[in-house]
């Protein structure tokens, strides 16, 4: 079986809860034009630049009266006007959605955008070919899909498709004898069982790059990578929140030190660049130590780091006086850099993101074009070691077209047993939830036995 069925379900539930009641259900104009509304808000909280409220109701004024919407209903969401007294943001913040201030998303409009994205996303998985294996793990899942498999012998007998098992003996016994005869002489070919999924408690870290990198775009997309990552993350977050309330996601963001990330703020995240002081670097080490924190307090069964990055590790901490010593003996004039506490308070306000700063700590910072410093990869292999002797997986998603950064990750991976993949940054999306519904629901079956 493949994830077809799990997809479906998600689909068709986020469809039904954009329903409105029967006395309530909007015409097809305003179903589009909301769609449209939210999908214009996606894009626009994920830009780089911060846009007032009064721009945004220019960009949803021309999104709504976009050719194919009505312009007499294209305003009309519940029959919104836009005119002087009443415009589409004005009406919006009036029903809870937005805010007058600089992230004006709320959580009630973070959570309709985010369900608008997964709807689409889970659109598209429903009619693609998903190209995945089957988990190599087999055995009794926790949660029973509306699917059937043949019934194995030694099964538990709880998961028997009773109405499939009596329609097979039906059809076995009609195609030699037209007539029916009570008791059915059910044959063991008949069973069917359904099929199930392994829902085991995982606990999942995503760590977004926010180096200075990120904000490019790959020549055939007008999304840069960082508005990619966020999508994909929000939607992520929406149907975890909504079908896997038991599993953990948290975010992490990470340059040259790393911050937790409120999920409200996925929208609204920043790379750093070179006015914010020497934050703009990559440092895998600070995104490694600070996932280990967070999951070491998490009781769940599966823990994974997933990192996306689109550049290779150009910081790392130095936590003792002897590593510090051991660089400069190397490479007399070595950059140690330490954020001001002014540049932290100007973060936090500015942003909403309080770097984790070990005060005990400095950061190396050593960038190589297309190579990693030896000291640099020296910590980030250790750090990755530490997660891996507390059981936490680490996977790396790697959005570039560099062939030094693959090779680098792919070498980096290996010494730990974790997995890379390379992929386009407009499918990341895909990948992402993908990897997260194989990863941690285990489709089972006992069609491909690798045990």
């Amino acid at each position: 079986m493949q994830l077809r069925n799990i997809v479906n379900f998600v689909y068709y539930s986020t469809t039904e809860e954009n329903k409105e009641k029967p006395s309530q259900k909007p015409s097809d104009a305003d179903q589009k034009t909301l769609e449209k509304i939210l999908e214009t808000l996606a894009n626009q909280s994920m830009r780089e630049k911060n846009i007032s409220l009064k721009e945004l109701d220019d960009i949803l004024q021309n999104a709504i009266n976009e050719p194919g919407n009505d312009p007499a209903q294209a305003a009309s969401v519940d029959e919104p006007k836009h005119d002087d007294t009443k415009s589409v943001t004005k009406y919006l913040i009036e029903k809870g959605y937005l805010r007058d201030e600089k992230n004006w998303l709320t959580k009630k409009g973070f959570l309709a955008v985010g369900n608008q994205i997964l709807r689409n996303l889970m659109n598209d998985l429903k009619t693609d070919e998903f190209g995945l294996h089957e988990t190599k793990k087999i055995g009794s899942g926790t949660t029973v899909l509306d699917t059937s498999k043949k019934f194995e012998i030694g099964n538990d007998l709880k998961f028997l498709n009773v109405q499939n098992t009596i329609l097979n003996t039906i059809q076995r016994i009609s195609k030699n004898n037209p007539t029916l005869k009570f008791p059915l002489d059910i044959d063991v070919d008949d069973f069917e069982e359904f099929e199930t999924v392994n829902d085991v408690r995982a606990s999942v870290v995503y760590c977004i790059d926010l180096s200075s990198t990120m904000k490019s775009s790959l020549a055939n997309s007008g999304m840069s990578r960082i508005e990619a990552a966020k999508r994909a993350l929000w939607s992520l977050y929406i149907l975890n929140n909504k079908f896997f309330p038991n599993d953990s996601v948290s975010v992490i963001g990470f340059a040259s030190m790393a911050s937790v990330i409120d999920p409200y703020d996925i929208p609204f995240l920043k790379t750093y660049d070179a006015n914010d002081d020497f934050l703009h670097y990559t440092n895998y080490q600070a995104a490694f130590r600070l996932a280990k924190k967070i999951l070491l307090k998490n009781a769940a069964q599966n823990k994974r780091i997933v990192l996306i990055t689109d550049g290779q590790p150009s910081a790392c901490f130095v936590d003792t006086e002897h590593q510090k010593n051991k660089i400069l003996s190397e490479k007399p004039y070595s950059n140690f850099y330490v954020p001001s506490e002014s540049l932290l308070s100007k973060i936090k306000q500015e942003r909403n993101i309080k770097i984790h700063n070990d005060k005990n700590s400095l950061v190396y910072l050593c960038y190589k074009y297309k190579k990693v410093d030896p000291k640099v990869h020296e910590q980030t292999l250790a750090e990755a070691k530490k997660c891996r002797r507390e059981n936490i997986d680490i996977d790396t998603i790697v959005i570039s077209e560099e062939t030094e950064l693959l090779t680098y990750v792919q070498d980096l991976e290996k010494e730990f047993s974790g997995r890379t993949y390379h992929i386009n940054q407009n499918n990341m999306d895909k990948v992402l939830v993908i990897d997260y519904l194989f990863n941690t629901k285990k489709i089972l079956s006992s069609k491909n036995n690798w045990n």
